[in-house]
């Protein structure tokens, strides 16, 4: 028996699908304790795109620390949050033509949601929100309410109210922004008008379901027709993971929300930004705060990360073809195996492949690779790598992945 099985607590699961003690990591791998190299096609789901001890972002922190940089101080004026916010607005924002106004509503990206929906109600007077199924948003109740997972949500041992699923682009064959019109359009559907719609580009936990730039278009139209607030959960989706900085700027659309956390702080370290355009920002001092909104370190990482890549358009264009060779390798093994399937976009795909999938990744485990299952049956194995990974390295995976798949659909390992 270790101090983990004495006094941690039985909710924790990673380290139940990878049973090892890690000790250092850099880049791509992380290292156990007895040595073992394991290549890392996780990412702390998604919070490390620009890898592990990043060292640009690692010089940045250790100058900041060493020179007595000011820790802690919730949303006080600091030199740290007034570099993030320059630098974000210059690199993210006027680029992309956007003029939101940045919330900092805690650490972590369930608090990014909370606020959303928290100001869209007191924007709009109404109270209802509109989800997807198969949607994640977080484990806190009001993000919990507009997630579709089942067995998350008896977790909560509330009931969880005021939202309504509506099916996800390619839902059992369903039209969700269809149905949604009509209910709208309908005045004996008894539905009434949300608050806000909340939807990911690319369900992450969901099983990596992808909605289309058409039907994130249509969707956005229907918002604005209805005058309905719509919201983008870029939480996984977001700083390149899917190549653009943002998720949805293929598809043209303009959130009226984005909710923004994991790699916008960098290195790792806990941010979480909520992203609001100016005319909805109505909150009153005070009335949406918390003790970590203010993570100056994470301001100084998140920062420098910006600088460091996206200042050009050469991680964008890198993760893309990065994607491209990941999706070609992936659709080899699903042709060699009859109901496997091909999920996801950029860096966040993944191979549909049933109840073997934990198996799949146990067996990639134990030839040094870690991945993690996803979807409300976890019946999808999801590569996340580090956005910085390089070819050899995904190759290196890619194949660790076909001998995995091969293992236990062929020879039943």
């Amino acid at each position: 028996m270790t101090v983990f099985d004495t006094r941690e607590s039985r909710v924790r699961s990673y380290s139940r699908l990878w049973p090892v003690v890690f000790d250092r990591a850099e880049g791509s791998r992380l290292h156990a304790e007895d040595g073992t190299s394991y290549l890392d096609f996780f990412a702390g789901a998604g919070a490390l795109n620009y890898g592990h001890n990043n060292p640009v972002l690692k010089q940045a922190l250790l100058d900041y620390v060493s020179r007595d940089g000011v820790t802690h101080a919730l949303d006080m004026f600091t030199v740290a949050k007034r570099d993030f916010l320059e630098t974000f607005e210059r690199l993210v924002l006027r680029p992309r033509g956007l003029d939101h106004r940045v919330v900092f509503p805690g650490p972590g990206g369930a608090n990014a949601v909370e606020a959303a929906l928290k100001l869209a109600r007191k924007v709009t007077g109404r109270h209802a929100v509109i989800s997807f199924t198969n949607s994640f948003h977080g484990m806190t109740l009001g993000a919990l309410a507009v997630s579709g997972n089942n067995v998350k949500r008896a977790a909560s041992g509330v009931p969880l109210v005021h939202t309504t699923p509506m099916p996800y682009d390619g839902y059992r064959s369903g039209d969700g922004v269809a149905l949604l019109e009509g209910l709208l359009a309908d005045a004996g559907s008894g539905l009434d008008r949300p608050a806000a719609v909340i939807v990911e580009t690319v369900q992450g936990e969901g099983g990596l379901h992808t909605a289309s730039d058409g039907w994130l278009q249509r969707l956005s139209l229907l918002c604005s027709r209805f005058g309905v607030l719509l919201i983008v959960d870029d939480v996984q989706m977001g700083c390149g993971r899917t190549g653009p900085f943002f998720s949805f700027e293929d598809s043209g659309v303009v959130p009226d929300m984005i909710c923004l956390s994991k790699s916008i702080g960098g290195y790792g370290l806990p941010m979480a930004l909520t992203l609001v355009r100016p005319e909805l920002d109505v909150w009153q001092p005070g009335e949406h705060n918390g003790t970590f909104r203010g993570v100056s370190p994470s301001f100084v990482t998140g920062a420098e990360a910006l600088r460091t890549y996206w200042s050009d358009a050469a991680l964008e264009k890198s993760v893309r073809a990065k994607g491209e060779r990941v999706a070609a390798a992936l659709t080899e093994i699903a042709a060699a195996h009859p109901g496997v399937e091909v999920r996801g976009r950029g860096l966040a795909a993944g191979l549909r492949i049933g109840e073997p999938a934990g198996r799949v990744c146990a067996a990639a485990f134990d030839r040094g690779l870690l991945v993690e299952t996803s979807g409300a049956a976890d019946d999808v194995v999801k590569l996340l790598p580090p956005l910085t990974i390089n070819d050899h390295e995904i190759d290196e995976g890619l194949d660790i992945v076909r001998k995995s798949v091969d293992a236990v659909l062929t020879r039943g390992e």
